[in-house]
């Protein structure tokens, strides 16, 4: 009875994918939740999930239903990361599985290789794949496993309504309630022991030893159970025999020899999964992403939160933690001397990347706050080229060590150990922003490399389409379809099946959910379904979508006003502007009856052939304004072009007098400039956000935005070979375009 309901979840599953909606439109987006809930429920029922799934894959790729594969993949592997024993027959059969996806094509075989990566691992030391999740995610101090990860949800309060943000903050919280490092670690011994001993583990009678236990023993034992898992899974050559023996000798050791003499309560006990570390962030300045990243690599005291420290902090004080963040890591990258000889540059002689500053240390530096800052040394922007390119055959930084009679020994170059991922809730327009933060931040790290070789940066993206607020409610009355608001979340739904299923269904979800009567289930861990689907979808969807930014220049029509540049990701949009003096309106009033509405333009752009030859063409039109789109309608095309569509107004001389017609002229580009011939201004908006309009423009130039580092290196470059047209050097192994990378369940399906 059990197997047959398992399996008419997953079939309804599956219909899902077909586009079959269950009939309960409510019911859209929650069959993975309620099939996942389900097992928390009975832990015992894993392994009767696990080989029902294993059937409809096997099933799948005999009838080449290729579209169910990884939907059933990602709900498989979350289950066996969960489920607390699974057998290694079962294990193998998924592993051989994996292994079959490498002859496919993309996206196939990367997840397949690197799910049979983890499966492998997790063969040799069951429960590695739990606790380096547990250990990761809630940032426990390990050795063995030093990896830390936070999850950043950033919504703009201008977006979305005051209900949903507050119903958002409220779930994150409630998430992280009963949730202390005492909690997880102990989650991760009995994990460990369970997948390891299977039924031989008591885990009711092993969860009471934990919480009888002082919290340094639980501390010990959590490190004798992670170097012992680790030490296994690591090297991949330690038999799993082992790895059991070692786990209970560890586990009998824990236990009170009376305790571990009586047999073991019957059945499976379960070991739920903690939530992952999540802060909420309303979006407030444009610096704050690039603030909290700071602050999470390195906060400004060991013993306070880096959400608390975030909010009165201004520039200075985060460009005070640079300085002292790279006083302790100076790299060398020639025999050239740089020590200033004050004794506040001298690295920190610990071990640790970032060791906490004692009372005595920070007493006894040299601050010289207020100064000049010093402009960064070429030496600088190197380590930053060679961090992002990692070019074979660079030297390894090296320490300067003081002390008499010590020779320098090479330090290891900086790993990234910390993990940060960036969710955003709401519809492009809070996209056009990460994409003007990204853009910031790329500058800045080429100015001052900090953040690059210590942070792995992922982005992530769930749609929420609500009432506007009062504050642009007005101003966007035009409020464009749902459809034309969230263009990247449907592109990401037809590329993407399981993506289409599990987060764009959020759209409408959440502002139902946020203006729901409060209860008591509200506010249990268990019942939180955002929270827990944020969860899934960070740490299931590993695969990228990448989209080119591109860069636009304004020019004013007083000559006086220096030209502005933006970026943008979506959509660009050009609007005829009413005439200021009385006497432009005047000769607008004649020009219009003349010739129409509209504005005359010249358009030069480069147009797009299959041959990739680069035509360029000029068009000298009357219009009334044009869009351009970055986001295609067809997830086949290709996201580096733009699709320009530009309402030409046509004159029509007729027996019963002059009339006009708008006619859509498209066409599609990569570079493309826009000048007003009659000097006539024009407004622009950027990404159908109405806060970032410019008004009073003459002229616009459109490009795909390159890299920074790649500018910098490029100019460089140039310095020394100026006749050089092509890419030469370094530049030819660095990435020319800036690309916003959005991760997924499974990238583009072909």
């Amino acid at each position: 009875e059990v197997e047959s309901d398992i399996l008419r979840r997953v079939r309804t599953l599956l219909r899902e994918l077909d586009g079959h909606h269950p009939a309960c439109q409510c019911d859209r987006g929650m069959l993975r939740w309620t099939l996942h809930k389900k097992i928390d429920q009975n832990p015992s029922n894993s392994s009767v999930l696990v080989r029902i799934l294993v059937k409809e894959l096997e099933r799948a790729e005999r009838g080449d239903f290729r579209h169910y594969i990884i939907p059933l993949l990602h709900t498989l592997m979350y289950t066996l990361i969960k489920a607390p024993c699974i057998s290694d027959e079962l294990c193998g059969r998924v592993y051989d599985f994996c292994k079959r996806l490498l002859t496919l094509p993309k996206p196939f075989c990367t997840i397949g290789l690197d799910y049979a990566t983890r499966l492998k691992m997790e063969r040799t030391a069951p429960g590695t794949l739990y606790q380096r999740m547990v250990i990761s995610e809630q940032s426990l101090k390990s050795d063995p496993y030093p990896y830390q990860e936070k999850i950043f949800i950033f919504a703009d309060p201008q977006l979305l309504s005051e209900a949903i943000c507050n119903a958002l903050a409220m779930d994150t919280e409630a998430a992280q309630v009963s949730q202390s490092p005492r909690v997880c670690m102990c989650c991760v011994i009995s994990h460990a022991m369970q997948a390891a001993l299977g039924e031989a583990c008591d885990t009711h009678a092993l969860q009471g030893r934990l919480k009888d236990m002082p919290i340094s023993d639980v501390e010990h034992w959590f490190r004798e159970v992670v170097v012992a898992v680790e030490c296994a899974g690591s090297t991949g050559s330690t038999d799993r025999g082992q790895h059991t023996a070692r786990l209970e000798e560890i586990y009998r050791a824990l236990l009170s020899s009376s305790q571990a003499g009586n047999a073991p309560q019957a059945g499976v006990q379960d070991t739920p999964l903690p939530n992952p570390n999540i802060s909420f962030h309303l979006w407030t300045e444009d610096d704050q992403l690039w603030k909290e990243l700071v602050l999470f690599i390195r906060p400004l005291s060991q013993s306070c939160e880096p959400d608390c420290l975030s909010q009165d902090l201004d520039t200075f004080e985060i460009q005070d933690i640079i300085s002292d963040c790279e006083c302790c890591e100076q790299t060398r990258f020639s025999v050239l001397s740089t020590d200033s000889g004050i004794e506040r540059d001298l690295p920190a002689a610990a071990e640790e990347p970032f060791p906490p500053c004692s009372a005595e240390t920070e007493q006894s530096r040299l601050h010289r706050k207020g100064g000049i800052k010093k402009k960064p040394s070429p030496l600088e922007s190197v380590a930053f080229l060679q961090a992002g390119c990692n070019s074979p055959g660079v030297k390894p930084p090296g320490r300067l060590q003081r002390r008499s009679g010590i020779p320098p020994d090479p330090a290891a170059p900086l790993q990234r150990l910390h993990t940060a991922r960036i969710v955003l809730l709401g519809d492009d327009r809070i996209l056009g922003r990460l994409a003007q933060a990204y853009h910031s931040l790329r500058k800045r790290e080429t100015r001052r490399v900090f953040l690059t070789p210590r942070l792995n940066l992922q982005f992530y993206y769930i749609p929420v389409v609500a009432g506007q607020p009062d504050t642009l409610a007005v101003v966007d009355h035009a409020a464009t379809r749902q459809e034309e608001l969230c263009e990247v979340a449907g592109y990401l739904g037809r590329a993407d099946p399981w993506y289409e299923s599990n987060i764009n269904t959020l759209c409408h979800m959440i502002p139902k959910l946020a203006t729901m009567p409060s209860s008591p289930s509200k506010h249990l861990v268990t019942d939180l379904f955002i929270t827990d689907v944020i969860a899934y979808y960070v740490r299931m969807a590993i695969q990228p979508v990448c989209f080119q930014v591109y860069s636009v220049k304004v020019f004013f029509n007083d000559p006086a006003q220096e030209p502005a540049e933006d970026v943008f990701l979506t959509e660009l949009c050009t609007q005829g502007q009413d005439s200021i003096s009385p006497r432009e309106l005047s000769m607008t009033k004649k020009k219009t009856t003349l010739d129409g509405p509209g504005i005359d333009l010249t358009v030069t752009y480069r147009k797009v052939v299959v041959s990739d030859r680069e035509k360029e063409l000029d068009v000298s039109l009357r219009s009334s304004g044009l869009v351009m789109k970055a986001i295609p309608a067809d997830e086949a095309e290709d996201l580096v072009c733009l699709n320009v569509t530009i309402t030409e107004i046509i004159r029509i001389n007729n027996l019963s007098g002059r009339s006009f017609s708008a006619v859509a002229n498209r066409l599609k580009t990569r570079n493309i400039k826009i000048r007003s011939t009659e000097q006539r201004p024009f407004t622009v908006r950027l990404d159908k956000d109405s806060r970032r309009t410019y008004r009073n423009v003459i002229s616009l130039e459109v490009s795909p935005c390159l890299e920074p580092s790649y500018c910098l290196q490029k100019t460089r470059t140039m310095k020394f070979s100026l006749h050089e047209t092509e890419d030469v050097g370094l530049v030819k192994y660095m990435p020319k375009s800036l690309l916003l990378p959005i991760n997924t369940f499974a990238g583009v399906m072909q």
